[in-house]
């Protein structure tokens, strides 16, 4: 009987191969890939909660505190005592001004209570304050101009100071003055303007600015009578939940010089 024998040959793989010409291919998108995912949690964990400097019952401070709510943005609180030469000191290496808010994010300061808004509304758009209208954006705009450089920089606490110096309380009257005159301007605006809100039927930048006004109004003890449209809307936002959130009694300082 013969046996036929026959030694093994192991195969010998071709480049041509579909396993060997899809594995270059296959190893690249793996390193494409895992580069990306690299990056994404690199750039992730490099970002840094937003710190907000503020004080309770700063008007500025309060607006922006508003917009973080709305917006549903996690930050660090970090109290300025607004009564405190030292404090005040200190906060001049954050915002030359020493003034708050000043919104530190990712190293970046931003100051000025509309700048910071404007850019928490370019960055976080999910919920915006700006009508897409470009009409009703510059009410919009102009409302909350009304109240942040014609009617609360008139009544802040360094201009009350410096007028208490010189006459004991004169700065308590030349604040309700304006803050007269300014409600009025308001209300006529609203009237025209409103609808749910300052400006249509949406929470837009304008409306921000009404709480801290309306809450400085009755610090004075003015009446509110003749400014019905001003105090629907006050009362309709006081109703919200991101606007209870801002609000001063509800802050890490609450109380502070009070």
């Amino acid at each position: 009987m013969v046996i036929s024998t026959q030694s093994y040959q192991p195969y010998r793989h071709s480049i041509f191969d579909p396993p060997l010409l899809l594995s270059p291919l296959l190893l690249f998108v793996h390193f494409i890939f895992s580069l990306t995912f690299y990056r994404f949690v690199t750039e992730m964990s490099s970002e840094q909660k937003p710190i907000l400097y503020s004080y309770w019952r700063s008007s500025c401070s309060w607006r922006v505190r508003t917009a973080l709510a709305l917006k549903n943005i996690d930050y660090e609180y970090k109290t300025v005592d607004l009564l405190s030469e030292k404090a005040k000191n200190q906060l001049k290496s954050i915002n030359p001004a020493a003034k708050v808010p000043a919104y530190v994010v990712n190293g970046q300061v931003i100051s000025e209570s509309l700048a910071i808004i404007e850019y928490l509304d370019e960055t976080h758009p999910d919920v915006p304050l700006l009508p897409k209208n470009p009409v009703k954006r510059a009410h919009a705009r102009a409302i909350a101009l009304l109240v942040t450089s014609g009617i609360q920089p008139l009544h802040n606490l360094k201009v009350l100071q410096l007028l208490n110096k010189k006459e004991a309380g004169f700065g308590g009257q030349f604040a309700k003055q304006f803050i007269v005159e300014g409600l009025t301007a308001l209300e006529v605006l609203l009237k025209e303007h409103s609808g749910k809100y300052a400006v249509g039927d949406t929470i837009t930048i304008a409306d921000l600015a009404i709480p801290p006004l309306i809450y400085s109004a009755n610090r004075f003890n003015l009446d509110l009578s003749a400014y019905p449209t001003v105090n629907r809307i006050n009362e309709t936002l006081a109703e919200i939940p991101a606007f209870i959130a801002a609000h001063p009694d509800n802050q890490p300082d609450t109380g502070l010089n009070a």
